[in-house]
């Protein structure tokens, strides 16, 4: 269920950063294939103009992808209300891994609809900025790591989901080790030059891998930056 507060150092501002603008987004994400409410509620109520660098701010709302700085990107709210949706898949979640914190948007929308996030970041100066945007919004249920997400965060599994936003060219098996049993995770896997979007369900036999189309991400790298 989403948590019905004001977030602290939220405004519904004006112009291209207002409440009539994200109406018309969360409309799009309709029209284009989203179909669960919490997450079309959750991108409602999070303020995407405060995870871009101001000089972006009117574009928050547009559906696209934005620069965020250290070559990387905040992704398209279409790409974030999918991978969110396929996630849940219809539950309700507990504890929930994100791999690359980047602006820290993905992990906001999350903190909305699960009871715990866990967030890892490589680099340093993203979730340097990202655990501010958090202190700012009062998401004290998100909780952030400087590391290398192949690795995960052992010390936290089991985890009910795991959510990766960069493409991996091999399904991390740290990551499936530390999913419950009949848990998802959900990341973009490269492979023949081309980008899709999985859903891989741990079971007690061979892992469950859904396709859930093509996508674009940036790559995702070993160690810390």
């Amino acid at each position: 269920m989403i948590h019905k507060r004001r977030l602290a150092g939220e405004t519904l501002g004006i112009g291209m950063t207002s409440r009539g603008t994200r109406d018309r987004l969360v409309q799009r994400l309709r029209d284009h294939g989203i179909r669960d409410e919490r997450v079309l509620g959750a991108i409602m109520q999070v303020p995407r103009h405060q995870f871009v660098d101001e000089a972006l701010s009117s574009r928050a709302y547009e559906d696209t992808a934005l620069p965020i700085g250290q070559s990387q990107t905040i992704s398209q709210p279409w790409i974030v209300a999918r991978m969110t949706e396929a996630l849940l898949d219809g539950q309700a979640l507990d504890k929930v891994l994100e791999v690359g914190t980047g602006s820290g948007y993905q992990a906001a929308i999350l903190s909305h609809l699960v009871k715990e996030v866990y967030t890892v970041e490589r680099i340093k100066e993203l979730l340097k900025i990202a655990r501010r945007r958090f202190h700012t919004l009062r998401l004290h249920n998100v909780h952030c790591k400087y590391a290398d997400g192949n690795l995960g965060w052992p010390s936290q599994a089991p985890f009910d989901g795991i959510i990766v936003t960069a493409a991996s060219r091999s399904i991390p098996a740290a990551l499936v080790e530390q999913l419950r049993e009949g848990g998802l995770l959900v990341m973009p896997l490269e492979r023949g030059g081309e980008q899709r979007l999985i859903a891989i369900r741990k079971t007690a036999e061979e892992p469950e891998v859904t396709d859930l189309g093509g996508v674009i991400f940036v790559p995702m790298l070993s160690g810390l930056e």
